[in-house]
C-alpha cells in the first residue's frame, strides 16, 4: 500500500471544478506541510488561490510553498504551533498585513498517536486536545475577530474525523474532533449576524504517511471499516474544501461534509488490533 501521493501529482492531476474557481482569494492552511494539508494546499493554489500556511516543521513548509510557487500561487509561509495563542495571533496579524485580508480559514492542523485509552498517560491526552481543539479554537477565533473588526464576512472549513461510530485506539482524537464538530455548529449560530459562516470536512481513513504510525494489523484491517473497502485518498478530501471554501458551498453553514467510505453508517474503525472478543460468539447463544 502507497500512502500519500506525490507533490508531483498533486500538481498535475486533473481537477475536479473550473481552474478560476478560487482566483485571487486569500485562504490561510494550517499542517499544510504534509498529507491532506499539502494536498489541501496544491488543488487551492491550483484554483487560483493565495496561500498562508503554517506548521510546526518549516523546511516541510517551505519545500511545499516553493512547488506552489510554481504553480503561480503567492504564498506566505511561516512556522508555528497552533497551540499557542500568541503565536497564532501574530500569524494571522501578519497574514493580514501582508494581503490585506483573508477570504478563508482551512484548520487543518493536528494529530494523534494511537494507544488504548485506558494507557493514556495526562500528556499524552493534553497533547491531543490541545492540538486538535483548543488550537483549532485558537485560530478560528483569531481569524473572526480581524473580519468583526473590518466588517468583513468570513469562512471557516475545519477539517476533523468520521466520528460518529467511535474510534477504538485514538479516544482522545475522537473527543476532540467531536468538539470542534459541535463547536462550529454552535459559533455558526452566534457568528451568523458577522456573516462568518462555520462547516466541517470530515474525513475517514485516508491513504497518508500518516497511517504509517498505526500498527500493522490495524492498517490491514482498516480498508474493511467501510461499505467501500477501500482507503480515500488526500485530493478526494481537498476537493471537499474546495467545494465548502468556493463559491458552491456559500449556502453551507453549521454542517459536516462526511468523507469515510460510509464508515458513519457501517464500519468498526480500530485503530489499534481489534480485540478477539468482538469477533467470538458468545457460547451460551442469545
Amino acid at each position: 500500500m502507497i500512502y500519500g501521493k506525490s507533490d508531483e501529482e498533486l500538481a498535475t492531476e486533473p481537477l475536479s471544478f473550473q481552474a478560476d474557481l478560487l482566483k485571487d482569494k486569500i485562504v490561510i492552511v494550517s499542517g499544510a506541510g504534509r498529507g491532506i494539508g499539502a494536498a489541501i494546499a496544491f488543488r487551492l493554489a491550483r484554483h487560483g488561490a493565495k496561500l498562508a500556511i503554517c506548521g510546526r516543521n518549516l523546511e516541510r513548509l517551505e519545500d511545499k510553498a516553493e512547488k506552489l510557487r510554481k504553480l503561480g500561487a503567492e504564498v506566505l509561509v511561516r512556522q508555528a504551533t497552533i497551540r499557542d495563542p500568541d503565536a497564532v495571533s501574530a500569524f494571522v496579524d501578519e497574514v493580514w498585513q501582508h494581503f490585506g485580508h483573508v477570504d478563508v480559514l482551512v484548520n487543518n492542523a493536528g494529530g494523534q498517536f494511537s494507544q488504548a485509552a485506558i494507557d493514556f498517560s495526562p500528556k499524552g491526552w493534553n497533547a491531543v486536545i490541545e492540538t486538535n481543539l483548543t488550537g483549532t479554537w485558537y485560530m478560528m477565533q483569531a481569524c473572526a475577530r480581524k473580519w468583526r473588526d473590518a466588517g468583513m464576512p468570513g469562512n471557516i472549513v475545519n477539517i476533523v474525523a468520521s466520528i460518529w461510530r467511535g474510534t477504538p485506539g485514538i479516544a482522545h482524537t475522537c473527543a476532540a474532533r467531536a468538539g470542534v464538530i459541535y463547536l462550529s455548529k454552535t459559533l455558526a449560530v452566534e457568528w451568523a449576524p458577522l456573516k462568518i459562516r462555520v462547516n466541517c470536512v470530515a474525513p475517514g481513513i485516508i491513504a497518508t504517511e500518516g497511517m504509517k504510525g498505526y500498527p500493522e494489523e490495524a492498517r490491514r484491517a482498516l480498508p474493511m471499516s467501510n461499505l467501500l473497502h477501500r482507503f480515500g485518498n488526500p485530493t478526494e478530501i481537498a476537493d471537499a474544501v474546495c467545494f465548502v471554501a468556493g463559491p458552491t458551498g456559500t449556502f453551507m453553514n453549521g454542517a459536516e461534509l462526511v468523507l469515510d467510505g460510509g464508515t458513519q453508517v457501517y464500519g468498526d474503525l480500530w485503530t489499534i488490533p481489534e480485540p478477539a472478543w468482538f469477533r467470538t460468539p458468545p457460547k451460551d447463544g442469545l
